[in-house]
Formats: structure tokens, sequence, C-alpha cells
């Protein structure tokens, strides 16, 4: 059983590594495009549009119903909006850095726990997570 030592320990260095994310230029840079979007009710609009757009298009796909040619030059002409609007763009940029930098601490963790030490570089290597994680 963990003394309650212990879980200050990790409490403590888990707001480290918070920290650190906070004051890392590139996670400062997505989240100033994020919240540039946020900010911008034309590009959730656009985003909101699209997405919904999509949604019907699957759910339609998904019941055996075909879809019509104007329905997907629509939904490619909004999609082409959104991405060619520079806060958006930025806005999915960051969202995709932002999850590369989650993917990279749930690895460390990951490999952590599995291997009981602080994992290298080299432990990464080869293109498996290790035994046991299902992507064998």
């Amino acid at each position: 059983m963990q003394t309650t030592a212990d879980a200050n320990l990790i409490t403590t260095k888990t707001r480290e590594l918070c920290r650190s994310l906070l004051e890392d230029t590139q996670f400062q840079d997505a989240r100033r495009r994020i919240e540039a979007f946020m900010g911008n009710d034309e590009a959730k609009s656009q985003y909101q549009l699209l997405t919904e757009r999509g949604e019907y298009l699957q759910h339609k796909q998904q019941q055996g119903l075909p879809l019509a040619g104007e329905e997907i030059t629509e939904f490619e002409k909004l999609r082409e909006s959104f991405v060619n609007n520079p806060i958006s763009k930025g806005f999915l940029d960051a969202q995709q850095e932002v999850h590369q930098i989650q993917e990279s601490v749930a690895q460390y963790v990951s490999k952590t726990f599995e291997l009981g030490r602080v994992p290298e570089e080299t432990d990464f290597e080869g293109g498996s997570c290790g035994h046991g994680c299902g992507c064998h």
C-alpha cells in the first residue's frame, strides 16, 4: 500500500510536469492558436457545420444509403473553406501538436510501468510499444 508521502511525491512531480508543459514554448503557441480559434465565431461556425455535415454523411453511409454527388461536393467545399481559414488551420495543427505531446507523455508513463525504470529512447525503437499492449 502506498504511503501518503509517496502519493504526495507523485502529485508534486505530476504538478511539476504540468508546469513544464505550460512553460514549453511549443505548447504555449499551440494554446494561443486554440484560443484564437475559440474566440473566432466564424471559424467555430464553419467547424460546427462541417462536423454536422460529416456526421450526416457518415450516418447515411452506415444506413447503406447512397451519397449524392452534390452532397459530397458541398462537404468538400465546406472542408476546403475551413482548412483555408488560417485560424482554423492553426487550430487543427495545434490540436495535432497537443495530441502528440499527450501521446508522448502517455508512452513514457506506460513504458515506465512496463519496465519498472525510466525508459531510454532505445526502449521505443522497433515500432512496438511492448508486450501485452494489444498492438501485435
